[in-house]
Protein backbone atom coordinates (compact mmCIF):
# COMPACT_ATOMS: atom_id res chain seq x y z
CA UNK A 1 0.00 0.00 0.00
CA UNK A 2 1.57 3.54 -1.04
CA UNK A 3 -0.15 6.66 0.15
CA UNK A 4 1.52 9.79 -1.28
CA UNK A 5 1.09 13.41 -1.14
CA UNK A 6 -1.67 13.57 2.05
CA UNK A 7 -1.73 15.66 4.96
CA UNK A 8 -3.07 15.42 8.30
CA UNK A 9 -3.34 11.49 8.05
CA UNK A 10 -4.52 9.33 11.01
CA UNK A 11 -4.11 5.39 10.93
CA UNK A 12 -5.27 3.72 13.52
CA UNK A 13 -8.04 1.21 15.32
CA UNK A 14 -6.28 -2.14 15.62
CA UNK A 15 -6.03 -3.77 12.63
CA UNK A 16 -3.31 -5.64 10.83
CA UNK A 17 -1.32 -5.23 7.77
CA UNK A 18 -0.66 -8.60 6.40
CA UNK A 19 2.09 -8.98 3.58
CA UNK A 20 2.14 -12.38 3.08
CA UNK A 21 5.67 -12.47 2.62
CA UNK A 22 6.39 -15.87 3.61
CA UNK A 23 6.29 -17.06 -0.07
CA UNK A 24 8.17 -14.08 -1.58
CA UNK A 25 11.69 -14.53 0.72
CA UNK A 26 12.71 -17.46 -0.74
CA UNK A 27 12.80 -15.24 -4.23
CA UNK A 28 14.58 -11.74 -2.87
CA UNK A 29 17.84 -12.14 -4.49
CA UNK A 30 18.80 -8.08 -3.59
CA UNK A 31 20.73 -9.45 0.04
CA UNK A 32 23.37 -10.75 -2.56
CA UNK A 33 22.93 -9.12 -6.17
CA UNK A 34 23.26 -5.37 -6.64
CA UNK A 35 20.82 -5.74 -9.54
CA UNK A 36 17.31 -7.45 -8.65
CA UNK A 37 14.08 -6.86 -8.95
CA UNK A 38 13.01 -5.42 -5.84
CA UNK A 39 9.36 -6.96 -3.61
CA UNK A 40 6.56 -4.45 -2.43
CA UNK A 41 7.00 -3.07 0.39
CA UNK A 42 3.85 -3.66 2.94
CA UNK A 43 3.32 0.61 3.49
CA UNK A 44 4.86 3.33 1.81
CA UNK A 45 4.28 6.81 2.92
CA UNK A 46 5.68 9.14 0.31
CA UNK A 47 5.20 13.16 0.87
CA UNK A 48 2.97 12.55 3.95
CA UNK A 49 3.24 15.34 6.43
CA UNK A 50 1.38 15.88 10.30
CA UNK A 51 0.55 12.08 10.55
CA UNK A 52 -0.02 9.39 13.17
CA UNK A 53 -0.01 6.11 12.95
CA UNK A 54 -1.31 3.77 15.96
CA UNK A 55 -2.41 0.49 17.55
CA UNK A 56 -1.81 -0.95 13.85
CA UNK A 57 0.39 -4.23 13.34
CA UNK A 58 2.31 -5.18 10.23
CA UNK A 59 2.76 -8.97 9.95
CA UNK A 60 5.34 -10.70 7.52
CA UNK A 61 6.09 -7.96 5.36
CA UNK A 62 7.54 -9.20 1.44
CA UNK A 63 10.38 -6.37 1.60
CA UNK A 64 10.29 -3.41 4.37
CA UNK A 65 7.45 -3.37 6.38
CA UNK A 66 7.08 0.68 6.68
CA UNK A 67 9.42 3.02 4.20
CA UNK A 68 9.00 6.88 4.46
CA UNK A 69 10.29 8.88 1.81
CA UNK A 70 9.69 12.94 1.99
CA UNK A 71 7.82 12.88 4.73
CA UNK A 72 7.26 15.59 8.10
CA UNK A 73 6.22 15.09 11.24
CA UNK A 74 5.44 11.39 11.45
CA UNK A 75 4.33 9.53 14.44
CA UNK A 76 4.51 6.14 15.14
CA UNK A 77 2.77 5.10 18.53
CA UNK A 78 1.79 1.58 19.75
CA UNK A 79 2.92 0.19 16.46
CA UNK A 80 4.28 -3.95 16.43
CA UNK A 81 6.32 -5.21 13.52
CA UNK A 82 6.60 -8.95 13.26
CA UNK A 83 8.76 -11.03 10.97
CA UNK A 84 10.91 -13.97 11.32
CA UNK A 85 14.12 -13.39 12.54
CA UNK A 86 15.42 -15.01 9.32
CA UNK A 87 13.29 -13.31 6.94
CA UNK A 88 15.52 -11.23 4.34
CA UNK A 89 15.71 -7.88 3.81
CA UNK A 90 12.58 -7.03 6.08
CA UNK A 91 13.70 -3.24 7.86
CA UNK A 92 11.03 -2.37 10.26
CA UNK A 93 10.93 1.28 9.44
CA UNK A 94 13.05 2.59 7.21
CA UNK A 95 13.16 6.34 7.00
CA UNK A 96 14.85 8.64 4.26
CA UNK A 97 14.61 12.23 3.01
CA UNK A 98 12.41 12.84 6.18
CA UNK A 99 12.08 15.56 9.16
CA UNK A 100 10.38 15.13 12.60
CA UNK A 101 9.68 11.04 12.53
CA UNK A 102 8.75 10.25 16.15
CA UNK A 103 8.98 6.37 16.94
CA UNK A 104 7.47 5.82 20.43
CA UNK A 105 6.13 3.09 22.60
CA UNK A 106 6.34 -0.01 19.99
CA UNK A 107 7.72 -3.67 19.43
CA UNK A 108 9.34 -4.25 15.97
CA UNK A 109 10.98 -7.83 15.67
CA UNK A 110 11.81 -8.48 11.88
CA UNK A 111 14.85 -10.46 9.68
CA UNK A 112 16.70 -6.94 9.36
CA UNK A 113 16.87 -3.67 10.91
CA UNK A 114 14.22 -3.09 13.77
CA UNK A 115 14.55 0.73 12.76
CA UNK A 116 16.74 2.02 9.66
CA UNK A 117 17.72 5.72 9.26
CA UNK A 118 18.91 6.58 5.65
CA UNK A 119 20.24 9.50 4.14
CA UNK A 120 18.50 12.89 4.34
CA UNK A 121 16.86 11.78 7.52
CA UNK A 122 16.52 14.89 10.64
CA UNK A 123 15.33 15.12 13.49
CA UNK A 124 14.37 11.69 13.95
CA UNK A 125 13.20 10.76 18.19
CA UNK A 126 13.01 6.97 18.48
CA UNK A 127 12.26 6.12 22.31
CA UNK A 128 10.66 3.52 24.30
CA UNK A 129 10.84 0.84 21.33
CA UNK A 130 11.36 -2.77 22.30
CA UNK A 131 13.64 -4.45 19.06
CA UNK A 132 14.09 -7.76 18.48
CA UNK A 133 14.91 -10.24 16.51
CA UNK A 134 16.40 -8.40 13.55
CA UNK A 135 19.94 -6.15 13.34
CA UNK A 136 19.11 -3.52 15.18
CA UNK A 137 18.62 -0.02 15.19
CA UNK A 138 20.91 1.33 12.61
CA UNK A 139 21.63 4.69 10.79
CA UNK A 140 22.60 3.64 7.32
CA UNK A 141 24.21 2.38 5.20
CA UNK A 142 25.52 5.47 4.10
CA UNK A 143 27.60 6.98 0.77
CA UNK A 144 26.98 4.27 -1.67
CA UNK A 145 25.17 6.08 -4.13
CA UNK A 146 25.73 10.02 -5.36
CA UNK A 147 24.51 13.05 -3.91
CA UNK A 148 23.28 11.99 -0.64
CA UNK A 149 21.82 13.96 1.97
CA UNK A 150 22.93 15.18 5.04
CA UNK A 151 22.04 13.11 8.20
CA UNK A 152 21.38 14.87 11.72
CA UNK A 153 19.44 15.04 14.31
CA UNK A 154 19.09 11.02 15.87
CA UNK A 155 18.09 10.29 18.93
CA UNK A 156 17.09 6.91 20.38
CA UNK A 157 16.55 6.49 24.01
CA UNK A 158 15.19 4.72 26.20
CA UNK A 159 14.90 1.51 24.39
CA UNK A 160 15.13 -2.22 24.77
CA UNK A 161 17.38 -4.49 22.20
CA UNK A 162 17.10 -7.96 22.49
CA UNK A 163 18.68 -10.95 20.89
CA UNK A 164 19.60 -9.07 17.94
CA UNK A 165 22.59 -9.39 15.24
CA UNK A 166 23.90 -6.02 16.25
CA UNK A 167 22.85 -2.72 18.81
CA UNK A 168 22.69 0.28 17.57
CA UNK A 169 24.79 1.33 14.95
CA UNK A 170 26.14 3.76 12.66
CA UNK A 171 27.12 2.20 8.98
CA UNK A 172 29.20 3.58 5.80
CA UNK A 173 30.69 1.77 2.78
CA UNK A 174 33.81 2.15 2.21
CA UNK A 175 34.90 3.52 -1.46
CA UNK A 176 31.85 5.99 -0.76
CA UNK A 177 30.72 8.43 -1.90
CA UNK A 178 31.05 11.94 0.32
CA UNK A 179 28.66 12.49 2.73
CA UNK A 180 27.90 13.16 6.42
CA UNK A 181 26.20 12.23 9.52
CA UNK A 182 25.80 14.26 13.01
CA UNK A 183 24.15 14.86 16.23
CA UNK A 184 23.17 11.14 16.65
CA UNK A 185 22.43 10.20 20.91
CA UNK A 186 22.10 7.43 22.10
CA UNK A 187 21.10 7.08 25.63
CA UNK A 188 19.13 4.67 28.02
CA UNK A 189 19.96 1.25 26.11
CA UNK A 190 18.83 -1.89 27.52
CA UNK A 191 20.98 -4.97 24.97
CA UNK A 192 19.61 -8.50 26.19
CA UNK A 193 22.05 -10.96 24.58
CA UNK A 194 23.10 -9.10 21.73
CA UNK A 195 25.58 -9.38 19.48
CA UNK A 196 27.94 -6.08 18.47
CA UNK A 197 25.70 -4.35 20.80
CA UNK A 198 27.68 -0.77 19.85
CA UNK A 199 28.76 0.10 16.74
CA UNK A 200 30.22 2.35 14.46
CA UNK A 201 31.28 0.22 10.75
CA UNK A 202 32.68 2.37 8.26
CA UNK A 203 33.76 -0.85 6.27
CA UNK A 204 30.41 -1.95 5.78
CA UNK A 205 30.24 -4.00 3.02
CA UNK A 206 27.79 -6.90 3.41
CA UNK A 207 27.88 -10.17 0.96
CA UNK A 208 31.23 -9.17 -0.41
CA UNK A 209 29.77 -6.28 -2.41
CA UNK A 210 33.08 -4.18 -2.10
CA UNK A 211 35.74 -4.03 -5.32
CA UNK A 212 37.50 -1.21 -4.00
CA UNK A 213 38.75 -0.94 -0.31
CA UNK A 214 39.79 2.69 -0.28
CA UNK A 215 38.50 4.55 3.54
CA UNK A 216 35.07 5.69 3.81
CA UNK A 217 34.14 8.84 2.95
CA UNK A 218 31.49 9.92 4.95
CA UNK A 219 31.82 11.90 8.07
CA UNK A 220 30.84 11.25 11.12
CA UNK A 221 30.42 13.46 14.02
CA UNK A 222 29.19 14.69 17.57
CA UNK A 223 27.75 10.99 18.30
CA UNK A 224 27.46 10.41 21.87
CA UNK A 225 26.61 6.78 23.32
CA UNK A 226 25.79 6.98 26.91
CA UNK A 227 23.82 4.80 29.89
CA UNK A 228 23.83 1.38 27.77
CA UNK A 229 23.72 -1.24 29.76
CA UNK A 230 23.21 -5.47 29.85
CA UNK A 231 24.84 -8.32 28.24
CA UNK A 232 26.37 -8.93 24.49
CA UNK A 233 26.44 -12.41 22.68
CA UNK A 234 30.09 -11.67 21.51
CA UNK A 235 33.20 -10.91 22.74
CA UNK A 236 33.57 -7.68 21.09
CA UNK A 237 30.89 -5.16 22.48
CA UNK A 238 31.88 -1.97 21.35
CA UNK A 239 32.94 -1.61 17.76
CA UNK A 240 34.30 1.93 16.93
CA UNK A 241 35.87 1.36 13.17
CA UNK A 242 36.01 4.86 11.61
CA UNK A 243 37.21 6.07 8.28
CA UNK A 244 40.94 6.34 7.64
CA UNK A 245 40.92 9.20 5.37
CA UNK A 246 38.36 11.11 7.38
CA UNK A 247 38.46 10.22 11.37
CA UNK A 248 34.97 10.36 13.41
CA UNK A 249 34.73 13.67 15.50
CA UNK A 250 33.27 14.43 18.94
CA UNK A 251 32.24 11.09 19.77
CA UNK A 252 31.28 10.48 23.56
CA UNK A 253 31.37 7.34 25.38
CA UNK A 254 29.80 7.42 29.29
CA UNK A 255 28.74 4.73 31.71
CA UNK A 256 29.01 1.58 29.61
CA UNK A 257 27.88 -1.86 31.48
CA UNK A 258 28.04 -4.52 29.04
CA UNK A 259 28.87 -8.23 29.71
CA UNK A 260 30.02 -10.89 27.71
CA UNK A 261 27.61 -13.91 28.71
CA UNK A 262 29.60 -16.34 26.40
CA UNK A 263 32.71 -18.40 27.27
CA UNK A 264 34.90 -17.46 23.72
CA UNK A 265 37.10 -15.24 25.78
CA UNK A 266 36.93 -11.91 27.60
CA UNK A 267 34.82 -8.43 26.56
CA UNK A 268 36.98 -6.24 24.43
CA UNK A 269 36.66 -3.06 22.53
CA UNK A 270 38.41 -2.53 18.94
CA UNK A 271 38.46 1.17 17.66
CA UNK A 272 40.17 2.92 15.16
CA UNK A 273 40.64 6.48 13.23
CA UNK A 274 38.73 7.85 16.48
CA UNK A 275 39.30 9.20 20.08
CA UNK A 276 36.51 9.78 22.05
CA UNK A 277 35.56 11.54 25.28
CA UNK A 278 35.40 8.84 28.04
CA UNK A 279 33.34 9.43 31.16
CA UNK A 280 31.62 7.20 33.84
CA UNK A 281 32.26 3.91 33.98
CA UNK A 282 33.52 1.94 31.29
CA UNK A 283 33.02 -1.79 30.90
CA UNK A 284 34.68 -2.90 29.58
CA UNK A 285 37.82 -0.11 28.50
CA UNK A 286 36.66 1.77 25.65
CA UNK A 287 39.38 2.43 23.17
CA UNK A 288 42.22 2.46 25.15
CA UNK A 289 45.12 1.99 22.72
CA UNK A 290 43.55 3.88 19.62
CA UNK A 291 45.48 6.30 18.05
CA UNK A 292 44.06 8.19 14.85
CA UNK A 293 46.24 9.22 11.45
CA UNK A 294 49.05 11.68 12.04
CA UNK A 295 47.62 13.76 8.61
CA UNK A 296 44.31 13.95 10.17
CA UNK A 297 44.96 15.21 13.56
Amino acid sequence: MTIMYVDQLTLSGGGTLEGQGAKAWTQNECRVKTECSKLPNTLSLNFVNNTVIRDLTSLNSKLFHVNLFGCNNVTFQHFTITAPGDSPNTDGIHIGHSTGVVITDSNIGTGDDCISIGDGAKQVNISKVTCGPGHGISVGSLGRYDNELPVEGIFVTDCIISGTLNGVRVKSWPASKSGCATNMHFEGIIMQNVSNPMIIDQEYCPNNQCTNTAPSSVKIAQVSFKNITGTSATPAVVTLLCSKSIPCESVEVADIDLAYNGNQGNVSSNCANVKPALSGKLNPPICANTTIPAQAA
